[in-house]
C-alpha cells in the first residue's frame, strides 16, 4: 500500500547514490519531494519589446536569420552573435562565453533568449536559450534549489514522476468551509500548479495556498500542544506566601511595577493544577534574573526541585554564583550541572540530585541528557530561550511529573516572531528598568575618527570607569578586513598600560582563563576587557560604564543591543561607542537605530524590517520555523488568520470526529503530539 512517508527509493531511477543525493536536500521521502517547493520560476512568456524598457530581462521568442558568429579573445573568452526575427524586426543576440551555444543554433529555427534588452543598440544579452517550441513546453517554468549532487532536471523529473504515481492519495488537510472562505485550492491540486503551473497567476495562487496551510498547520501544532498542557495534571506549586513575601522583602531593592505585575502572573500559574508554559520577555538589565529568583524561591518552599538552563557554560556559572548569592542564608541548595565536571563530579551531582539533597540546580544542556534524574522537579527556567527550540523545551519539561516551564529571554521579540515561534506559550513582559538607571548615551564614529574614540576612552578610566572594547573577529582573518581582538589588545595595551590594565576574553580560551579574567574585570584588576561577542550575554560588571565596539556593521542589531547591554547596571551615566565604516544602506540603518533608541522592543521590530524573519532570532539554534513558501514578516496578516482559523477549529466539540478533520487528527499523531481533544 502506497503512502506518502515512502522512501524516494520506490521512485524509478532512484537507487543507492540517488537516494543519498536527494538527502543533502533534505529530500528522504515522497511527501518531501513533494513538498519541496521551486524557489522562483522562470517567465518564459515573451515580451513585446515595443514596450520593453532598457536594461529590462526580457524573454524574446523568433526564427534565427543569420549563422552564429563565435569570436575569442582574451584568455577564454568568447562572443557569440546572432540574427533573430521578431515580429517585424530582427534583432541582434548576443552570449558571452558559451560557446557550446553554438551547436544550438540553426537558420530558420525557432528559439526562445532570456536576457538583458538593450534598446538603444536594439539588441539582448542572453544568459538561456531555449530550442523547444511553444507549444511544447510551459511558458512559465518551476526553478528549485539545487546543489553539485542533483540537476534542475534530474530533480524536476522526479518530482513530476512523484506526483503522477501518488497524486491520488494526498490529502486534503484544510477543512472545505476555509477553502471556500478563502478560495483556496485543495492540497493535490495546490501541489500540481506549484510544481507544474501553467501560468503566473495558477502558480501564485497555489504558493498563496501552501503559505496558509504551511501556517494553519504550524499553529494547529502549538495550539494543540498548548491544549494538551493546560488539560494534562501539572504540579499544583502551593507555595508558602508569608514565606516567599518575607523573602521578597528581604532584597536589598523595591521590585519594579513590572516585575510585581509578572511575579503574581507567574505565581498564579504554579498555583494552577495545571503546567504552567510562560515566556519571560524582558529587555537587556530589567531584572528578569530576580523575578527568576522569586518564582524558584515558591517552587522551593512547597517542596520542589528547580532547574534552571542556560545555552552557554559561562552564563551558566554566572546564573549559579548569582543565585547563591541570592539565596545565601536561605534553605536553597544550588548546584551546578555542566559538562567541564569531572566523572567523579558528575556521578556525585547526579546521585544527589536523584536523592534531592539539592533543590536548584543550573546548568547547559547537561541538564536535559539521559541519566539525568530529579527526586521531585516542579520549575523548569531555560534562559536566552531564543537559543533553544521546542524540542529542547520539551526534552527538559518531562524530566519531571509536568513540571512548570518559565522561558526568558533578553532578546525582546517582535510580536510577528512571538506568535510564530512561542505561540504555544503565556507571554510576560517586563517593560520597566529600574529605578535609577539612566539611558545609554550611543554614538556611532568612523574608523579615521579611533583617536577621539581612544581618548574619550582615557578620560572615562581617568574617572574610574571600566570599559568593555569589542571585536568581531579573535585573530587576523585574510579575508576580512576588520579588526580582531588579538590585534586590539596589543594595541590598547600598548596605548593605556601600565596606567589602566588591558585583559582579553575570546571564545576559544578554556574555561578556567576565561573565568579569572571575568573576575579580574569584576574586581577591578583590569579597567579594560578586549573581547569577542563571549561577553554578549550574561556578563555583569555595574562599574563597567563604556562599550566600545569595533566594525560594529558586522554585528546585527540584536547582538548589538545584547552588547550595549553589558552597561548601564549600575547608577553612572553609561556610553556605547560604535565604530564602523558601512558599506550598504541596511548597515547605516542599524547604526541609525542604535544611536536613535535603546527601547529594544524597538529595535527588535527594526531587525525584523530590515533583514526578515529567518535571521532575527537565528534559525539554526531558536527552532525558528523554516517556512518553505510562508513569510511571517511579509504575511503576518494570513499568520494571525491562521492561527485562529486553528485555534476556533480546536475549540470545536467533537472536531477530531468529523470525517473531514481526519487527515488533520492524522497529522498531529504524525507529529507525536499526545494530545487531548475536547
Amino acid at each position: 500500500m502506497r503512502s506518502l512517508t515512502d522512501s524516494v527509493a520506490n521512485l524509478k531511477g532512484v537507487g543507492p547514490k540517488r537516494v543519498a543525493d536527494l538527502a543533502t536536500l533534505g529530500i528522504d521521502t515522497i511527501e518531501d519531494l513533494l513538498t519541496y517547493y521551486p524557489t522562483r520560476y522562470n517567465d518564459f512568456t515573451p515580451t513585446d519589446i515595443e514596450s520593453a524598457k532598457d536594461k529590462q530581462k526580457i524573454t524574446l521568442q523568433g526564427v534565427v536569420v543569420s549563422e552564429p558568429l563565435l569570436v575569442r579573445y582574451g584568455y577564454r573568452r568568447n562572443r557569440l552573435t546572432f540574427r533573430m526575427q521578431v515580429g517585424n524586426e530582427v534583432v541582434i543576440a548576443t552570449f558571452f562565453n558559451q560557446p557550446y551555444i553554438k551547436k544550438q543554433i540553426e537558420l530558420n529555427q525557432q528559439v526562445t533568449v532570456m536576457g538583458k534588452w538593450d534598446a538603444p543598440r536594439r539588441q539582448v544579452t542572453g544568459n538561456k536559450l531555449l530550442k523547444e517550441k511553444a507549444d511544447d513546453r510551459n511558458e512559465f517554468g518551476a526553478v528549485y534549489a539545487v546543489n553539485k549532487h542533483i540537476r534542475q532536471n534530474v530533480l524536476q523529473s522526479f518530482i513530476r514522476q512523484a506526483y503522477e504515481e501518488y497524486a491520488n492519495i494526498i490529502p486534503t488537510y484544510l477543512p472545505e468551509t476555509i477553502r471556500q472562505r478563502y478560495r483556496l485550492m485543495d492540497r493535490r491540486q495546490m501541489i500540481r500548479e506549484i510544481h507544474f503551473p501553467q501560468t503566473q497567476a495558477t502558480a501564485k495562487a497555489a504558493r498563496r495556498t501552501a503559505a496558509y496551510e504551511e501556517f494553519f498547520l504550524f499553529q494547529l501544532r502549538l495550539q494543540a500542544i498548548r491544549r494538551a498542557h493546560r488539560q494534562e495534571d501539572g504540579e499544583r506549586i502551593l507555595y508558602h506566601n508569608d514565606e516567599l513575601k518575607e523573602f521578597i522583602g528581604g532584597l536589598p531593592f523595591e521590585l519594579t511595577d513590572a516585575q510585581k505585575r509578572v511575579v503574581n502572573e507567574i505565581c498564579r500559574d504554579m498555583r494552577q493544577p495545571y503546567q504552567m508554559n510562560r515566556l519571560l520577555q524582558g529587555d537587556v538589565g530589567s531584572g528578569k534574573t530576580i523575578v527568576a529568583a522569586i518564582a524558584i524561591y515558591a517552587a522551593i518552599t512547597a517542596g520542589y526541585q528547580a532547574a534552571l538552563m542556560a545555552p552557554t557554560e559561562i552564563l551558566a556559572g554566572q546564573h549559579a554564583k548569582k543565585l547563591a548569592k541570592i539565596f545565601e542564608g536561605t534553605h536553597v541548595q544550588v548546584a551546578l550541572l555542566t559538562g567541564s565536571l569531572t566523572a567523579k563530579q558528575h556521578r556525585e551531582l547526579l546521585t544527589a540530585m536523584k536523592r534531592g539533597d539539592v533543590n536548584l540546580i543550573v546548568g547547559t544542556h547537561a541538564l536535559i541528557q539521559d541519566g539525568v534524574e530529579y527526586a521531585n522537579l516542579g520549575l523548569v527556567i531555560t534562559d536566552e530561550q531564543h537559543r533553544f527550540g521546542v524540542n529542547q523545551r520539551q526534552q527538559l519539561r518531562e524530566k519531571g511529573e509536568h513540571p512548570d516551564v518559565l522561558a526568558m529571554t533578553a532578546t525582546p521579540i517582535p510580536r510577528t516572531l512571538a506568535i510564530t515561534n512561542y505561540g504555544e506559550m503565556d507571554v510576560s513582559i517586563i517593560d520597566q528598568l529600574p529605578a535609577g538607571r539612566k539611558p545609554i548615551q550611543t554614538k556611532w564614529l568612523q574608523s579615521n575618527q579611533h583617536a577621539a574614540a581612544i581618548h574619550f576612552l582615557r578620560e572615562q578610566l581617568k574617572q574610574g570607569a571600566q570599559a568593555y572594547v569589542v571585536s568581531p573577529l579573535i585573530e587576523e582573518s585574510a579575508a576580512l578586513d576588520v579588526q580582531n581582538a588579538t590585534d586590539l589588545y596589543n594595541q590598547l595595551s600598548a596605548d593605556l598600560e601600565p596606567a589602566y590594565k588591558v585583559g582579553l576574553l575570546h571564545g576559544r580560551m578554556g574555561t578556567e582563563e576565561k573565568d579569572e579574567a571575568m573576575r579580574q574585570f569584576k574586581s577591578g584588576e583590569l579597567q579594560v576587557l578586549v573581547a569577542t561577542t563571549v561577553i554578549e550575554v550574561g556578563v555583569d560588571n555595574p562599574n563597567a560604564t563604556v562599550m566600545v565596539i569595533y566594525d560594529a556593521d558586522r554585528f546585527g542589531l540584536a547582538q548589538l543591543h545584547q552588547l550595549r547591554g553589558r552597561v548601564g547596571r549600575g547608577s553612572r551615566q553609561s556610553y556605547c561607542l560604535l565604530i564602523a565604516d558601512p558599506k550598504t544602506d541596511e548597515g547605516k540603518a542599524r547604526m541609525k537605530t542604535m544611536v536613535a533608541t535603546d527601547d529594544g522592543f524597538k529595535i527588535a521590530e527594526q531587525d525584523l524590517k530590515l533583514r526578515g524573519s529567518g535571521d532575527v532570532l537565528g534559525k539554526k539554534q531558536s527552532g525558528m520555523p523554516e517556512f518553505k513558501v510562508g513569510d511571517p514578516v511579509a504575511d503576518l496578516k494570513m499568520l494571525q488568520i491562521a492561527r485562529a482559523d486553528a485555534g476556533n477549529l480546536l475549540g470545536m466539540s467533537k472536531w477530531d470526529q468529523v470525517d473531514e478533520n481526519q487527515p488533520l487528527v492524522l497529522y498531529l499523531k504524525r507529529h507525536e503530539l499526545e494530545t487531548h481533544f475536547d
